[in-house]
């Protein structure tokens, strides 16, 4: 892994911070314990919520790890749209017999107060996502021994992150499960996210900053992947939500792996802000008509969504998932790091040998020593010369060694 996170972990897994309740101290904690690196996920909690979350997780580990901030949102949403959206939502109301949420209960998810306590009392890493803070708050983090990553999902996020002077990058992918992490809500942009392959390579030609690849990642061979190319790490969200130590609701982590649901797609029915969720009946008969309007639209489903759950019925849950859901395991979190890096490590060594192919080169026709070779008096290559011989002149047509391409963490 690069300099930046090498200390913070064993392994190059990151869970994901997971906003709603999944990634509670328990699941870090144990993520940390087997040498992954846990996340602490502030959004929607208070200032002093997250506190007593950094106090239960530094009670249940001494290992590093991590806590993501939600950027606070400009006033963009048209209050008529949301009214409108409202009414749309009057038969939820109706069915769950609860009423709709204050759209305007705030923007901010109290920033300004998170941030004063994690300068106070610093953890070793805070993520940032929905936007990228100013420059004297990631420099205010270096000045307390914090690294900082920011998610990124284009290659003009990711610029904007090194120039605000983010230690690292979390890029993510359009397979990712919940929030696309974009920088500016945009609907005419709706639609265009870029697969991680392709963005790993995109971001890593723009920037040179370590990446942290996350989307739709669920097995130790796409881990391997990634870091193939060119990412540091990689950070896992669904994989880890199915945990028994992930504070997620129990019919969300059953709905990974029921045939009921086949697919996801991304929505704003439940926040105002695209989301990727397995496709349920209230994003079904809602998700067209939601407007562009976060938080705005998540205050006003809030009710609808814990009544849902209340009374067991997935269907009107927002249940984010990425498109690998369906390879989810109910493990415990350590069991999945270890299985993840040994999957991880099975990975590189089944490509070590191609690896190594590939970086030395195509083999003389023949092979060395050939016939033709000898035939002529030709010393093979590699042969040992007279003292004082001159050097064999590279033959028409043979190609210069290859530079090496060895795979991250395989020895040549």
């Amino acid at each position: 892994m690069s300099s930046v996170l090498t200390d913070l972990s064993r392994y190059p897994i990151v869970q994901a911070p997971m906003a709603g309740g999944a990634s509670c101290p328990q699941l870090a904690a144990a993520v940390g314990e087997a040498g992954g690196l846990g996340f602490l996920a502030a959004g929607y909690k208070t200032a002093g919520g997250m506190y007593q979350e950094i106090k239960q997780i530094r009670g249940l580990t001494d290992r590093p790890f991590g806590v993501n901030l939600f950027m606070p949102q400009p006033a963009t949403a048209d209050p008529s749209a949301v009214e409108v959206y409202s009414q749309q939502l009057a038969g939820e109301v109706s069915w769950y017999e609860t009423p709709l949420g204050d759209p305007e209960s705030g923007g901010d998810d109290g920033y300004e107060a998170k941030l004063a306590i994690l300068r106070d009392d610093p953890v070793p890493v805070v993520s940032f996502t929905f936007g990228c803070p100013e420059p004297e708050v990631l420099a205010s983090f270096a000045r307390a021994g914090t690294a900082t990553v920011v998610t990124v999902t284009t290659p003009d996020e990711a610029l904007a992150a090194e120039r605000a002077g983010a230690d690292a990058l979390c890029v993510q992918g359009v397979e990712a499960g919940g929030h696309q992490g974009t920088h500016r809500d945009d609907p005419a942009t709706d639609g265009a996210g870029i697969g991680l392959l392709t963005l790993i390579t995109l971001i890593r030609e723009a920037v040179r900053l370590p990446v942290i690849a996350t989307g739709g990642l669920m097995r130790g061979d796409q881990i391997a992947a990634v870091l193939a190319a060119g990412a540091s790490a990689a950070q896992l969200g669904t994989a880890f939500l199915v945990c028994p130590e992930s504070g997620a609701h129990t019919l969300h982590k059953q709905a990974m792996t029921d045939p009921l649901f086949v697919r996801t797609e991304l929505t704003r029915a439940f926040s105002g802000r695209p989301a990727r969720g397995l496709v349920n009946r209230f994003m079904r008969e809602h998700g067209p008509y939601a407007p562009a309007a976060y938080p705005q639209v998540h205050h006003l489903t809030s009710g609808l969504r814990k009544a849902a759950a209340k009374v067991g019925d997935a269907q009107g849950m927002s249940l984010w998932a990425g498109q690998g859901h369906r390879l989810a395991r109910e493990l415990p979190a350590g069991e999945l790091v270890e299985a993840l890096a040994a999957e991880l490590a099975a990975a590189r060594a089944e490509f070590a040998p191609a690896a190594r192919a590939v970086a030395e080169g195509p083999a003389a026709p023949g092979g060395p020593g050939a016939a033709g070779d000898t035939a002529a008096g030709t010393a093979a290559p590699g042969a040992a010369r007279a003292p004082g011989e001159p050097p064999e002149p590279r033959r028409p047509g043979r190609a210069p060694e290859a530079p090496s391409t060895r795979l991250p963490g395989v020895p040549s």
